[in-house]
């Protein structure tokens, strides 16, 4: 059986990148409202907090995953 790395491009489709950064994201979202729901003691506000702080946290780690799509340090030569 043929490894994964070796049948695609060491590059991701930005349509693979924006799905993979939605679903870590929303696992976040969770995350963070019940951890700052503990914290603080209110639906309302943690709700606020985890969805202001995953919407910046979201555009950050898109754009992360980009640049690294960018650099090619430690990536194979496929040649």
């Amino acid at each position: 059986m043929a490894r994964l790395s070796r049948l695609r491009s060491p590059l991701q489709h930005r349509k693979r990148a924006i799905a993979k950064t939605l679903c870590y994201r929303a696992l976040m979202v969770v995350i963070t409202v019940i951890v700052a729901w503990a914290v603080v003691g209110d639906v309302s506000d943690a709700v606020n907090i985890g969805l202001v702080a995953n919407v910046v946290k979201t555009a950050t780690y898109y754009t992360y995953e980009r640049v690294w799509d960018q650099i090619a340090w430690g990536i194979a030569d496929r040649t």
